[in-house]
């Protein structure tokens, strides 16, 4: 019998429809002869440096000269960018519609130069060092008071969208604070206007008690599938501290932490799933330069957090006409296999 769950941040329902897991089809399965970028013509491998556009930002031999080989994460420009900071910001209206000249960022964090090395292969070192480039550049973008909101995510896979299979990140800058994230600030606000605690840390306190949702715990971090999860195996990464933004020294400090957190999580989710695609994002406070319209107790009421779901169902109708996901396997049973306990 399946059942109805309900988000808390947000209010949205989700099936849980355990049953329709045996159905002929029920996960995408990653094709035997996959496509990925040949290493030989990937533009993100060492010594093809000149492929793309020059870079920003690099962690490199101080022997070395910037677009040249020697480096250890790299930082360009997306060569096709959704948005451009080259872009004058200007808002117009056309009639009942609305729109926004092209304003923005669009930078891509090359993680390692290995074109075969997830994060699951790489040493905590390694992944520690592209989460502190990934912190540099959203703080730098923040900078800019027309820039409203920086997503860092990554996609896995062509499933998940990426057109390049070399480890990398993106971050895209936004002069609007996007709707999915607006949605997820106000469910945080009106739970502590109701109740004067953090949403986000009350989930961390329901889990840790009841246990069955856990994934992983270390000193900083705790991973779990929510309650109300929208896809099979999703998983939150939450930091055990409170706060709203990614980018601060807080955080750096724990980097390390997060590092080999992050590191376990993915090993534990390739072990089970066979290398899934997948993607994940960081969801972040947006930038608080004054200005009307924030509400006063933004400090107090988010917590920052990682979302990542497997490619392993398809969204279909019900799902775009209803708001609604509907997930096959339980949170619990999710968990359960990836604690492998």
């Amino acid at each position: 019998m399946g059942e109805l769950r309900k988000d808390p941040v947000l209010g949205r329902w989700v099936i849980i429809a355990q049953e329709r897991s045996s159905r002929p089809g029920a996960f995408v399965r990653k094709p035997h002869h996959e496509d990925k970028t040949d290493p030989a013509r990937c533009p993100f491998c060492l010594g093809h440096e000149s492929e793309t556009p020059h870079e920003v930002f690099s962690v490199r031999d101080k022997r070395t000269k910037p677009n040249t080989p020697g480096w250890g994460v790299r930082v360009v420009p997306n060569k096709f960018p959704a948005l451009d900071e080259k872009h004058r910001l200007m808002k117009k209206g056309r009639g009942v519609y609305d729109m926004m000249t092209g304003f923005g960022a669009h930078e891509v964090v090359i993680e390692s130069p290995n074109h075969h090395h997830e994060a699951k292969d790489q040493t905590i070192g390694q992944i520690t060092s592209w989460l502190e480039v990934l912190q540099l550049r959203v703080g730098e973008m923040k900078k800019n008071e027309k820039i409203r909101y920086a997503l860092i995510f990554k996609n896995k896979g062509r499933t998940a969208g990426a057109s390049i299979s070399h480890p990398h990140h993106q971050i895209i800058a936004t002069p609007v604070t996007p709707k999915r994230v607006r949605e997820e600030l106000v469910g945080a606000m009106d739970y502590f206007k109701l109740k004067e605690r953090c949403v986000f840390c009350d989930i961390l306190d329901e889990e840790r008690s009841y246990g069955q949702r856990i994934v992983y715990e270390n000193e900083d971090y705790i991973s779990f599938c929510p309650y109300a999860s929208r896809f099979p195996y999703e998983i939150w990464i939450v930091p055990k501290a409170h706060g709203i933004d990614f980018h601060t020294q807080s955080v750096k400090k724990s980097l390390p932490s997060l590092a080999g957190h992050m590191k376990h999580v993915l090993k534990r989710l390739s072990d089970v799933l066979g290398d899934p695609e997948y993607n994940y994002l960081i969801h972040v406070a947006p930038n608080r330069f004054p200005r009307f319209g924030y509400w006063k107790t933004i400090e107090d009421d988010y917590h920052w957090h990682i979302e990542l779901f497997p490619r392993l169902t398809i969204v279909a109708g019900f799902e775009w006409g209803t708001g609604f996901y509907i997930n096959p396997i339980p949170p619990e049973q999710a968990a359960r296999e990836l604690r492998g306990k």
